[in-house]
């Protein structure tokens, strides 16, 4: 306790301690008068969660940020994968250079991809709309139409971050022991049945945590609208994240905001428990 008690206390003081703050803050008024005079603020009970919960805007920003956790977290699981079964694959060269491009993106600043991807995006001269072009589709106005505006992002944010989880699979194929491959394929075992028997089973570790960090980082979902769409059109990229932004540094609704946070909180918890469950349920 001796040695670690300097950990805890910079533990408590940076984060437990605000988390308290914030939770003490969503049972308030808090606003931007408070700001001036502290004084000013009343205690309000549930008042802000109640309120919540009648907000078609918070219902709007959950349906939006569960469209993008719902399909683009599996979509950024099986894009890592994929990556991570190829750099670790028998036939391929080079492979500390693929692991290194595939993971640049990770390390690459946020707004200087989306300045890229927002030309890639543009409905009259973007690259992809060219490319639709070329083999007679129609362009799409993608960050002008609020159906394809999330599924946009979604493409954006995949790119951006599978090669985190990507590195995170490698390493867990390669604890994957070569003997039970060599095994399955004398038996007569093809490519499907031993990634089926062999490669997912093992993985299972690798997957839970992989699907629970994806799960928080995409419920967490905030820079790639702010960037991109600043919430439109129509609202249609509003995250529970970017509603929490707007009411406390926006409309200065700080009491309002903390209690947006901690429903956040509570639905990541009840998301990381579920697969958790699934995997102790799971033969």
């Amino acid at each position: 306790m001796f040695f670690i008690a300097p950990s805890l206390l910079v533990i408590g003081a940076f984060f437990f301690l605000p988390v308290a703050a914030a939770l003490a803050l969503s049972l308030t008024d808090f606003d931007l008068y408070a700001l001036a005079d502290p004084g000013t603020a009343r205690f309000v009970g549930l008042k802000n969660y109640v309120e919540l919960a009648g907000d078609p805007d918070f219902w709007q920003a959950l349906r939006n940020t569960a469209y993008f956790v719902v399909v683009g977290g599996p979509l950024s699981v099986a894009v890592s994968l994929g990556a991570a079964l190829l750099v670790s694959s028998k036939l391929t060269r080079w492979k500390g250079l693929w692991r290194t491009v595939f993971f640049a993106p990770v390390v690459t600043t946020l707004v200087a991809v989306a300045v890229v991807w927002r030309y890639l995006y543009n409905a009259e001269y973007g690259l992809l709309n060219s490319a639709l072009g070329a083999v007679g589709i129609e362009g799409v106005d993608w960050l002008g139409d609020p159906a394809w505006a999330m599924p946009a992002i979604i493409g954006l944010a995949v790119w951006k971050n599978f090669g985190y989880n990507m590195i995170i699979f490698v390493a867990g194929l390669a604890g994957v022991p070569e003997e039970l491959y060599e095994a399955a394929e004398l038996d007569g075992a093809g490519w499907w049945a031993r990634f089926r028997h062999i490669t997912v089973p093992e993985l299972a570790p690798t997957f839970l945590f992989v699907g629970v960090i994806t799960m928080i980082g995409y419920f967490q979902l905030f820079a790639e609208p702010y960037v991109m769409t600043e919430g439109g059109p129509l609202r249609a990229t509003v995250s529970v994240v970017y509603l929490m932004y707007e009411e406390g540094f926006k409309w200065w609704n700080l009491g309002y905001a903390s209690a947006v946070a901690f429903v956040l909180f509570a639905l990541m918890m009840v998301g990381t428990l579920i697969q958790l469950r699934l995997q102790r349920s799971d033969p």
